[in-house]
């Protein structure tokens, strides 16, 4: 990712601050950054899909906003939850789907 990410020293910086640094400097800085390895665009579409797999969807909305900006259309989210939906189970596809609907809508 090319902008600096800080929304773990924004959250939980003062409560959390490793967790903050490995999350901003590790996480998004080093990890994500490894464009030459895995393109953003795949590197959203793998999180999102693992974070409907484990029905984490405090984190989905800001990745699903993260996924858009980083490419993915709103027919390869569409179809990434539909075939999601039956090996993770249609109730996190439904939730899924309600918060992908809100990011896409324009």
């Amino acid at each position: 990712m090319a902008k600096k990410q800080t929304a773990g020293h924004d959250i939980l910086g003062e409560f959390a601050p490793k967790f903050a640094e490995l999350n901003d400097d590790v996480l998004f800085g080093e990890v994500w950054s490894r464009e030459d390895k895995l393109s953003a665009h795949d590197r959203s579409m793998i999180t999102i899909s693992a974070l409907i797999s484990g029905g984490n969807l405090e984190q989905l909305d800001a990745h699903l906003t993260i996924g858009k900006q980083n490419g993915i259309t709103k027919e390869e989210i569409s179809e990434m939850i539909t075939h999601l939906s039956f090996y993770v189970g249609w109730p996190k596809a439904w939730s899924a789907f309600n918060r992908a609907k809100e990011v896409y809508k324009d």
